[in-house]
């Protein structure tokens, strides 16, 4: 090759743009889209069926449970909340008196208690004080077959725990009544119940919970959803994903394998409906939030700078894996963390990690950021996000979960959406800041008896204003249960035309 030969070489080469410089060169914002909730990451209340072949389903991993000695008329309490006895002395039942289990199998549990602790065997009868269950912290719950709620422990020695008084509870009873009198019979209130991946892969245990997940993920979203959300003015999908996606094939148990090739496909059907993709990590070791869809075992909120570089480890894993793709619009580094428990110290460590992980891989997807729930600045985030390029904020609006909404009008909602979300939305949009992505919204509403119209006028309202989003919005969910909360029911409903 001559001198000029190589010259025009060298000038062709550079008028083609490098892969990681092509990918997203077609994204055309702001972003359409919708979420693909319950799919990869577990959400029971959406698809409450799913559970419906487990054991003892409503003990599950996580579930708050209080019991109330029917001798004594007491309820049973980790004293201090833990690091002591456990008594059965309190005429009404708070935190203290809220034990989280742990499923072990099908009927027997460990007990965790307000400070982490888990019940257990003592000398000086039962009580409250490791921090990491083993044998003499498990309990068999046995349950009256004619009253589920009337239930008995029966401990690792064998014998059944019975209150002897309101400051003695031990576990020596050897009697086998269910009467009122007896010592060892206690009364189940369930109070909360948590209904995530880990609850429905334990509930079903490791040799039924493979092909569970399997079916479930081949057949709650296909290649005919993408066609049909692309044919009805959709042009991305936010895919809430969890931390054990990186350990694929063999994740630790109780998950199980397989949802990265499910995300994989999600990818292929993207591409080619003309579709774009945001991968969010919905799930992270630890739970950020303590949520059903943070992949938490009990509800305990414990993501903290300790876990900042095993959930690096996962962005790195999702960015080597997808970085490459022509259907990646951007990853998500983390769902809805929960202020105060997750610091905004811990939070920008984490995100700066977190971004330099995806620019390894990519130089063009975008970076989302989410912003803390609760008691935080919501522009606490943007002197971070002035350090780095192509860089949206994600910002979540319900109309629920709130006092505020429980009593409003229909049109006292949609007045809502059109003053004080369209000045929240202006707020956080400014020239030089970063995008903003309304990561999460739903045509459902607190109240009853709205009628097809109230419901349309609602959702009409909400894509207006979001409309202004800089990166786009995203409804939340596809498929569920709830009709209103499914994009699909409502579109094919007439409810929402998005044409």
């Amino acid at each position: 090759m001559d001198y000029f030969t190589f010259l025009l070489f060298l000038i062709l080469i550079s008028c083609f743009p490098s892969s990681s410089h092509a990918q997203n060169s077609d994204l055309k914002l702001p972003l359409r889209a919708v979420n693909l909730g319950n799919w990869l990451v577990t959400e029971g209340w959406m698809k409450p069926s799913r559970f419906d072949g487990i054991i003892n389903k409503d003990l599950l991993d996580g579930t708050h449970v209080q019991f109330l000695s029917t001798k004594l008329n007491k309820y049973l309490c980790a004293e201090n909340g833990g690091g002591t006895l456990v008594v059965a002395n309190r005429p009404s039942a708070s935190d203290w008196e809220i034990f989280r289990l742990w499923r072990v199998n099908e009927s027997h549990f460990n007990l965790r208690v307000f400070n982490k602790q888990f019940v257990g065997l003592g000398s000086g009868g039962v009580e409250a004080v490791s921090n990491t269950p083993t044998g003499s912290e498990t309990f068999q719950i046995v349950r009256k077959d004619d009253d589920l709620s009337r239930v008995r422990f029966r401990a690792s020695n064998g014998l059944f725990l019975q209150a002897q008084s309101e400051t003695l509870v031990t576990a020596d009873y050897t009697g086998s009544g269910w009467d009122d009198g007896d010592p060892s019979v206690f009364k189940m209130t369930i109070v909360n119940i948590l209904e995530g991946e880990f609850q429905i892969t334990n509930g079903y245990g490791p040799d039924r919970a493979p092909q569970v997940m399997q079916d479930h993920w081949n057949s709650y979203i296909t290649e005919e959803d993408f066609n049909f959300m692309s044919a009805n003015g959709l042009n991305a999908v936010r895919i809430p994903v969890g931390w054990w996606i990186a350990q694929d094939p063999t994740p630790p148990q109780p998950f199980v394998g397989g949802s990265s090739k499910a995300l994989d496909n999600a990818f292929t059907w993207a591409e080619k409906y003309g579709m774009k993709v945001i991968v969010d990590l919905h799930a992270v070791k630890a739970s950020q939030n303590g949520n059903d869809h943070s992949g938490s075992r009990d509800g305990f909120q414990e993501w903290g700078d300790s876990n900042i570089d095993e959930t690096v480890a996962v962005i790195e894993f999702l960015a080597a894996r997808y970085g490459g793709r022509p259907g990646l619009a951007a990853i998500g580094l983390m769902n809805e963390p929960l202020a105060p428990g997750v610091t905004i110290d811990a939070l920008t460590k984490y995100y700066k990690a977190g971004y330099d992980a995806v620019r390894k891989y990519t130089t063009n997807a975008y970076v989302i950021l989410s912003a803390r729930l609760g008691p935080a600045d919501p522009k606490e985030l943007y002197s971070l996000a002035g350090s780095m390029n192509r860089v949206a904020i994600d910002v979540h609006y319900y109309n629920l979960f709130s006092d505020t909404f429980k009593s409003m009008t229909v049109q006292e909602n949609i007045d809502y959406i059109n003053n004080q979300r369209a000045s929240n939305l202006g707020y956080l949009i400014s020239p030089n800041g970063p995008l903003v992505l309304v990561g999460e919204w739903t045509g459902e509403f607190d109240g009853d008896g709205a009628s097809m119209e109230d419901y349309q006028r609602y959702a009409r309202a909400q894509i207006d204003v979001y409309g202004d989003a800089t990166f786009g919005w995203a409804y939340w969910a596809y498929n569920c249960d709830r009709n209103h909360w499914s994009l699909k029911w409502m579109i094919d409903n007439n409810f929402i035309k998005l044409q």
